[in-house]
């Protein structure tokens, strides 16, 4: 619905914006307001709301089409993580290529056309498989139960601090430890936790109690062990989000550095915003390779079935974004030397340095976003409660829009402190050779380096729910 109200509002000339007009060569351009404003802007939202419906609920919908009780599933299903990131790819460099090019050349109501007409395209060939997917049937809502149990521990705590009052529900001895079928999914088992609470985070465990208040919140043992499982791999989230952060500087500064830069490759001139198609392409050469190559090495050596952890994975991400963050800044300093020796610090006129230098920190942070997106996907869904796989899966995505957000935050803190201080923000102006992105790249290389401690802090405590049927 949101790319067939932006199609019709592209074709419809009533409902575009007022038409730029050249005054002394600068475009004026006035912005939408009114109804059209209002038809853009629910096209858009709507577009997003879709997109996160998609990307939130396609991946463990395909996850667990993989029988896990089985080594053969589970290594397909590791697969399927790979070469989802890889089809995202796919899609991404279509978008980033053909599609650019014919909103540039043939306008953009032939752009926004395509895209809605391959997403009606895709809904009949998914329908086509129903009958051969294997579907969980909804049980509640994950978000409900966990501040259920949130609510519960805290009002507990608050209501009495008479430790004979906090009595748990015991039902079974404290080995006891059962399994029960997936409903919908008779293959898959999930091993329900003892009827006795773990002991770590106790805080929850105040959470059970015989005799509550309000029973609306009276939760079970089983309810209180899966929201422990999602309090555990949330510090893991949090440490990612800081590669989304460098991440976010691919389609902003490092776009700005090669506007300055010979673009020149032969006879074909590249666009400083078609860049992002190196990652893309980085990453459509490393997946296959991961998944052939250094996963049955890593098997054979490790003696193992993972080969890779999911954490060790989404570390190797982390420190990738290190180097990539280091490699940006030694390019910018390289960069800037070239202007000031050809006296082309206040030109607007191309460097004489090719724009590829630039690619090397696309290759470091393609590679990085590959190894974390994908680990961080098998992770949550692997590690999260079946009734919480949809909603653990989520947080990948969440992770990215944070990130993309975070980076806007830090630029802002940045100028702030830099103008209190030396009167000129580091990352201000119209002309790049001015800005001191090489410090900035700096600071984004410490703050990754302070993030991974963070991140092997975690990681190193965290035990892994299971690793088998």
């Amino acid at each position: 619905m949101g790319l067939l109200l932006l199609t019709v509002q592209a074709h419809t000339r009533s409902l575009n914006p007022p038409t730029c007009v050249l005054e002394d060569g600068i475009a004026s351009c006035r912005e939408v307001e009114g109804g059209k404003a209002v038809m853009l802007f629910a096209g858009l939202y709507l577009v997003a709301l879709g997109v996160g419906g998609i990307k939130g609920s396609l991946a463990p919908h395909g996850a667990e089409q993989y029988d896990e009780t089985t080594q053969l599933g589970r290594k397909q299903r590791s697969a399927f993580f790979n070469y989802y990131v890889f089809c995202l790819s796919c899609g991404a460099l279509i978008a980033v290529t053909f599609v650019v090019w014919i909103e540039d050349n043939k306008g953009w109501q032939w752009g926004f056309g395509i895209s809605t007409a391959t997403i009606l395209f895709s809904i009949p060939i998914f329908l086509l498989g129903s009958p051969f997917y294997r579907n969980k049937i909804p049980t509640g809502s994950p978000i409900s139960t966990i501040f259920k149990v949130l609510t519960a521990a805290i009002f507990n705590t608050c209501k009495s601090k008479n430790s004979s009052n906090a009595v748990t529900e015991v039902h079974s001895s404290p080995t006891c430890s059962n399994e029960r079928r997936d409903e919908g999914n008779s293959n898959v088992k999930e091993k329900v936790p003892s009827q006795k609470p773990t002991e770590d985070i106790k805080f929850l465990n105040r959470a059970l109690r015989n005799n509550p208040a309000y029973p609306i919140v009276q939760c079970t043992v089983k309810e209180v062990e899966e929201v422990k499982i999602v309090v555990k791999i949330f510090p893991i989230f949090m440490s990612t989000i800081m590669l989304n952060c460098c991440l976010a500087q691919l389609s902003t500064f490092s776009v700005q550095q090669a506007a300055t830069m010979n673009t020149e490759l032969g006879s074909l001139k590249v666009p400083p915003a078609s860049l992002p198609v190196f990652p893309v392409i980085f990453i459509l050469i490393l997946a296959p390779v991961y998944n052939h190559i250094i996963i049955p090495f890593a098997r054979k050596v490790t003696k193992t079935e993972m080969g890779i952890t999911h954490l060790q994975r989404i570390g190797t991400g982390l420190i990738l974004s290190i180097v990539a963050m280091a490699v940006a800044a030694l390019v910018e300093i390289k960069r800037k030397r070239v202007a000031v020796n050809s006296g082309l610090v206040n030109s607007s006129e191309p460097l004489p340095i090719t724009f590829l230098w630039v690619a090397l920190q696309y290759l470091f942070l393609g590679s990085a976003d590959l190894f974390t997106l994908a680990g961080m996907m098998e992770f949550f869904f692997t590690d999260a409660p079946l009734g919480m796989r949809s909603l653990a899966t989520s947080l990948s995505w969440a992770s990215l829009a944070m990130g993309y957000y975070f980076s806007t935050v830090l630029v802002s803190i940045v100028n702030n402190i830099t103008s209190t201080y030396r009167h000129t923000p580091w990352l201000f102006g119209s002309n790049l050779n001015h800005y001191h992105l090489e410090r900035f790249y700096w600071l984004m290389c410490i703050l990754s380096g302070l993030n991974f401690l963070h991140f092997l802090f975690w990681a190193a405590r965290y035990k892994y729910r299971s690793t088998g049927p």
